[in-house]
């Protein structure tokens, strides 16, 4: 790993944290005996520049800010063979860092900049476009649609608010999904249908408790039609935990590519960020970018075979 590092911030995430957090996290990696070029982005367009030119100087381009901003990185780093991620949370729900084990304190999670493993990472993709952590549909689209647009003193609350002010407007959609391979097309009347790269969103949500991140495949998770009060008393807790996967009304499956179509309008959400609009296709894309994850990792179990601790410099 480069000693050197672009540092990318979004200086709105998470409510203005990651900006105002910013400069402690920039003496943080300093002290760790890092080089820092710090920039603060303009737009998702500025950061794919920052990130481009960071690859291309050998630098290890780290990112401090939420997982939609993450993607945007990703997207380009994985077009630069040998290029390294690193993520600080900087955002609200923090998804990936904390399935990677990364701390959630942002000047904490600097250690892992400076002596962390990298680690091959698959990514998922819509039309061209990368995302690092889960991409969803249908009641998920109301409720992101919703928690984008709450106000940023509710913090991590936002996921919980849009999903109960989505719950209020909601009415039965039917969806579509063609999985590959092996080709079967199933049709089912549903509240949401997930194509998961990584295992949780929504500030901790264990979504699809048991995907993995280099395995090459998303778990596709489809939650099909139940009354508002079942959603609400025995789906939505269960899904913090992840045992709603056990529920006859969850289905899970695996594959490589996935195409997703209703009989209504329906925007995707991946990473809290709209993707696209139904119909869409959505592939994973294995070992697409290296990411650091700590040196006493304990979340191997995220990843398909264990990995190797060994210190970075």
């Amino acid at each position: 790993m480069s000693a050197s590092v672009c540092l990318i911030v979004n200086p709105s995430a998470g409510g203005g944290k990651a900006g105002r957090v910013a400069p402690e996290v920039e003496r943080a990696l300093y002290e760790h005996g890092l080089e820092v070029c710090r920039t603060d982005t303009r737009d998702l367009s500025h950061a794919r520049e920052l990130a481009e030119e960071g690859a291309r100087a050998g630098e290890t381009v780290v990112v401090l800010s939420g997982d939609g901003m993450i993607g945007i990185v990703a997207d380009v780093l994985r077009h630069f063979p040998g290029a390294v991620l690193g993520v600080l949370p900087g955002g609200r729900g923090n998804d990936l860092a904390r399935v990677l084990g990364i701390p959630q304190d942002p000047i904490a999670a600097c250690a892992v900049i400076a002596d962390g493993v990298p680690r091959a990472m698959d990514v998922g993709e819509v039309a061209g476009q990368a995302f690092v952590g889960i991409a969803s549909v249908g009641f998920d689209s109301d409720a992101n649609r919703i928690a984008n647009e709450a106000p940023a003193w509710l913090g991590n609350l936002v996921y919980a608010y849009g999903a109960l002010r989505a719950l209020c407007s909601w009415r039965p959609a039917r969806f579509e999904i063609e999985l590959e391979p092996p080709g079967e097309r199933i049709g089912f009347t549903a509240y949401t249908v997930g194509a998961c790269n990584s295992r949780t969103y929504g500030g901790g949500m264990r979504a699809a408790p048991d995907a993995l991140l280099d395995d090459g495949l998303l778990d596709v998770v489809v939650l099909e039609s139940l009354s508002k009060l079942k959603f609400l008393t025995k789906v939505l807790p269960k899904v913090f935990t992840g045992a709603h996967v056990q529920l006859p009304s969850v289905h899970v499956y695996r594959a490589a590519e996935v195409e997703i179509s209703s009989d209504r309008p329906f925007t995707m959400y991946a990473d809290g960020d709209p993707i696209g609009d139904l119909p869409v296709r959505v592939r994973a894309v294995r070992g697409a970018v290296s990411v650091l994850v700590p040196t006493d990792f304990a979340g191997e179990s995220a990843f398909a075979s264990p990995v190797e601790h060994t210190t970075g410099g």
